[in-house]
C-alpha cells in the first residue's frame, strides 16, 4: 500500500518542477514535489540568480570605474568582492522562500528526500527517518543536470572548479583562466576583471558564446580584448598540472603553443543529464547520452511519466524548463497546448555588453536555402546609448527576403536581454519587419535601434 496518493508527483524543485507543480496544483491535480536539496534546483540556488546578482555588482563597479566620463572623481576606491558573495547569497534566499511559500499556498505537498521509481506509478522515498513510498498517476522527472567530467580537466573543487564552487569564493582568483567560451565563461570572465583579476579565456571553437550568430561572437572578442580579457578562441587544452603555487596549462593556439600559469582554472564545458539512480532504466525509460529521451508533449518511452528542463537536453536553460513544466502538466490535464519551438526559445547571456537571440543563425539561415536579408544597426547611432554611455553593440535582424519574416534576432549591447521580447512576439504573430518599422517606439530608447534594424532590412533606416 502507499503511503499516499497524487495526480502528479514531480522528481525535481528546480525551475521547470516547482512551476510545474504550482500549474499542476491551479488545475485541480493533487500534486506532490520531491526535492531533497534547496528549492529552486541549481538555477536559483547556485546558477542564473546568484550570478546575476555578482553581475549586477560587476556592473556597479565598472561605473565607479568610468566615473571620470560623467565628470565625478573621488578619492580611494575600495570594494569588497566577499560583500558581493553575501549579497548573491541575500538574493537567493529571498526568491527561494518565495517559491516555497508559493507551493505552500497552492497545496503542493513538498517531501524532502531521494526518490526512485519502484514502477511507472510508484515512487520510493529515502528521508531522514526513514523512506515513505507515493503513489502517483502521473510523475515528471525534472532532475536537472551537472558538470560532465572532462577528460585532462578533472575538477577537483579547489584549484579546478566549476561555477559552483566560484559562487562560494570569497576573493577573486587571479590570474584566472576559464575554459569555455559560452554563456557561463563570458559573465564569469566579466565579473572577475571587473574585479581586477587578470583572465583568459580559452575556447575550443572559432568564437566566443559560439551558439551565437558569428558576427555577435566576434563583437564580443573585441569588446573583451578592449577591456583587458585575453581570449584565445580556436584553442585546446592539452595539459594541466597542478602545484603548490597554482596551475600550468598547455593550450594548443591558432598562434602556436601556449603555457598559461594562474590560481585557479574555471571549467565551464560539458553536462550530464542526472538521470541515474532512478530506477529508469529498470522501467525501459529510454535514455540517451544520460539524457532522457522525449516526445513533443514531454512524454518518455513510458506512458504516465515524463520529463522535462536540462534533463531532456533539449535546451538548457531555466525558462525552456517552465515552459516544458506547464506543457507536461497541461497534457496530463487533458488540455490542447501548443509544442514549443525550440528554435524560436529566447537566448541571454548577462556579461557586458550582454548578449541575446532567438532563431536562426544568418549562416543557418542561408544553409537552409532562405532568400536571406539582414537589417543592422548600431548602438553608437541610438541616442539613448549615447546618452547613457554604452555604445557597444548592433541590432541584426535575419529575415526572410521573400514574405519579410523574422527568421532570427541576434542583439549585442547594454540591457539588451529585456529588448528580446518585442522581436519574439512579433514573431509568434506572424508580424515581419514591415510592422516593426512602421511601429513608433519612444524617443529616446534603446528599443528604437529595432525598428531601425527592421527599417534597415531595405535600406530605409533613418539614422544611419
Amino acid at each position: 500500500m502507499a503511503d499516499a496518493d497524487y495526480d502528479v508527483v514531480i522528481i525535481g524543485g528546480g525551475p521547470g518542477g516547482y512551476v510545474a507543480a504550482i500549474r499542476a496544483s491551479q488545475l485541480g491535480l493533487k500534486t506532490a514535489l520531491v526535492e531533497n536539496q534547496d528549492i529552486g534546483g541549481v538555477c536559483l540556488n547556485w546558477g542564473c540568480i546568484p550570478s546575476k546578482a555578482l553581475l549586477r555588482n560587476a556592473e556597479v563597479l565598472t561605473l565607479f570605474q568610468r566615473a571620470e566620463e560623467f565628470g565625478i572623481s573621488f578619492d580611494n576606491l575600495s570594494y569588497d568582492f566577499g560583500k558581493a558573495i553575501a549579497r548573491s547569497r541575500t538574493v537567493v534566499k529571498r526568491l527561494t522562500t518565495g517559491v516555497a511559500a508559493l507551493l505552500k499556498k497552492n497545496k503542493v505537498d513538498h517531501i524532502k528526500g531521494y526518490a526512485r521509481l519502484k514502477d511507472a506509478h510508484a515512487i520510493e522515498v529515502e528521508m531522514e527517518g526513514g523512506s515513505q513510498t507515493l503513489a502517483a498517476k502521473n510523475v515528471i522527472i525534472a532532475t536537472g543536470a551537472r558538470s560532465r567530467p572532462i577528460p585532462g580537466l578533472e575538477v577537483d573543487g579547489e584549484t579546478l572548479i566549476t561555477s559552483r564552487e566560484a559562487l562560494e569564493l570569497h576573493e577573486v582568483p587571479s590570474p584566472v583562466v576559464i575554459v569555455g567560451g559560452g554563456a557561463t565563461g563570458v559573465e564569469f570572465a566579466y565579473l572577475y576583471h571587473a574585479y581586477g583579476a587578470d583572465v583568459i579565456v580559452v575556447e575550443m571553437l572559432p568564437h566566443l558564446v559560439p551558439n551565437e550568430d558569428e558576427e555577435i561572437g566576434e563583437q564580443l572578442e573585441r569588446s573583451f580584448t578592449r577591456r583587458g580579457i585575453k581570449v584565445l578562441t580556436g584553442s585546446q587544452v592539452k595539459e594541466v598540472k597542478k602545484g603548490k603555487a597554482g596551475v600550468k596549462l598547455t593550450v594548443e593556439s591558432p598562434e602556436g603553443v601556449k603555457e598559461l600559469d594562474c590560481q585557479k582554472v574555471l571549467v565551464a564545458v560539458g553536462v550530464q543529464g542526472n538521470s541515474d539512480g532512478l530506477g529508469l532504466a529498470e522501467l525501459g525509460i529510454e535514455i540517451e547520452k544520460s539524457f532522457i529521451k522525449v516526445d513533443e508533449k514531454m512524454q518518455t518511452s513510458v506512458p504516465g511519466i515524463y520529463a522535462i528542463g536540462d534533463v531532456t537536453g533539449k535546451l538548457l536553460l531555466a525558462h525552456v524548463a517552465q515552459a516544458q513544466g506547464i506543457l507536461a502538466v497541461e497534457t496530463i490535464a487533458g488540455m490542447e497546448s501548443p509544442a514549443l519551438d525550440y528554435k524560436k526559445m529566447p537566448r541571454a547571456t548577462y556579461c557586458q555588453p550582454q548578449v541575446t537571440s532567438f532563431g536562426y543563425t544568418e549562416k543557418e539561415a542561408v544553409d537552409m536555402g532562405y532568400s536571406v536579408k539582414v537589417g543592422r544597426f548600431p548602438f553608437r547611432a541610438n541616442g539613448k546609448s549615447l546618452a547613457l554611455g554604452e555604445t557597444e553593440g548592433l541590432v541584426k535582424l535575419v529575415t526572410d527576403g521573400d514574405s519579410g519574416e523574422i527568421l532570427g534576432a541576434h542583439m549585442i549591447g547594454t540591457e539588451v536581454t529585456e529588448m528580446l521580447p518585442e522581436l519574439t512576439m512579433t514573431s509568434l504573430l506572424e508580424g515581419t519587419v514591415k510592422e516593426l518599422g512602421w511601429l513608433v517606439h519612444s524617443h529616446p530608447t534603446l528599443s528604437e535601434a529595432v525598428k531601425e534594424a527592421a527599417l534597415a532590412v531595405d535600406g530605409l533606416a533613418i539614422h544611419i
